[in-house]
């Protein structure tokens, strides 16, 4: 039996070009614009993408007029093709590439079992979903049937609680992190989403109980959730909000609910928060890279594989 590891991802521009397309494909998404009428959804996006697109493209200018994931997921693929032995490749969903292209190569290359693995630690519906459902289409189009495992989520995995204690730990390595106070940062979901039974902030708050139980030692630890977008109401508190709220020079941010660094945390968390923290008068703001290509870490998917 032929095998091959599928991770999936959301996707990201790899040049200005392709900012509108990922953002048009984004909000057409139902499981991202939830509202029934794909007519209705349709020119909801096409206002957001008409409205956003110009600031985003000068967000994209400000980390290399592309995302910063392209590069973290060459380098993913790589370490991981390394350490499984097995062929990897990555299908995204808003961007190239796409389920549609990668899944006829699989194929055309006679692969008979697909081992699924969305990158998203934690499960949501906007995510882990949508990036299934994507897959599950294009299987079904190309009359493509390999027997599949899919790895739903990970977040309570040994290997990823103590790849992030990694982390912030060689983020502070030259300062005391009792100074600190530490706040994950999730990226935030519409509180409707939620109410009609996505399982994320459930799962982000248990995992955020999960850290504190490793060997963390922090003035304090905190959840916050950043990347509101529209009127609508969404998971509190705000990242902006908890800056404000805590008493503390000294703060440290972990993207908890990204794998590879992006766009959310190399220009929202790094740049634009770091704005906030400089006006709050902050002594230290802190911003831990995501886990990216640690070897420990991509290791210990071999034993769900």
């Amino acid at each position: 039996m032929s095998k091959a590891v599928v991770f999936l991802n959301m996707g990201a521009p790899r040049n200005l070009d392709e900012v509108e397309l990922f953002l048009k494909n984004m909000f057409n998404d139902k499981n991202i614009i939830t509202v029934k009428s794909n007519l209705l959804r349709a020119f909801i996006a096409k206002s957001i993408v008409f409205f956003r697109k110009k600031e985003a493209k000068e967000n994209y200018k400000k980390v290399g007029g592309k995302s910063p994931l392209v590069k973290h997921t060459k380098e993913f693929n790589k370490v991981a093709s390394n350490l499984f032995e097995l062929p990897v490749t990555t299908i995204m969903r808003y961007t190239p590439p796409f389920a549609k292209d990668e899944l006829k190569k699989l194929k055309e290359s006679g692969f008979t079992e697909l081992i699924v693995i969305p990158l998203y630690p934690q499960y949501s519906t906007t995510t882990t979903k949508s990036s299934l459902e994507d897959l599950e289409f294009w299987l079904k189009k190309l009359e493509y049937q390999p027997k599949l495992k899919v790895i739903e989520s990970f977040y309570k995995e040994d290997f990823f609680l103590d790849a992030v204690v990694k982390k912030i730990k060689e983020t502070l390595v030259h300062h005391d992190s009792k100074d600190f106070d530490l706040i994950f940062s999730a990226h935030s979901l519409p509180k409707k989403i939620v109410q009609a039974g996505d399982p994320y902030q459930k799962q982000i708050e248990e995992n955020v109980e999960l850290l504190k139980k490793r060997d963390l030692e922090f003035k304090a630890i905190h959840l916050a959730y950043q990347s509101k977008l529209g009127p609508v109401e969404w998971l509190e508190p705000s990242l902006e909000d908890k800056l404000k709220e805590i008493d503390n020079k000294n703060v440290i941010i972990y993207p908890l609910s990204f794998i590879l660094d992006n766009s959310e945390t190399e220009f929202e968390l790094s740049l634009e928060y770091k704005e906030v923290a400089d006006k709050l008068g902050l002594e230290n703001y802190l911003v831990v890279p995501c886990i990216n290509s640690d070897e420990d870490f991509i290791k210990g998917f071999t034993k769900l594989i």
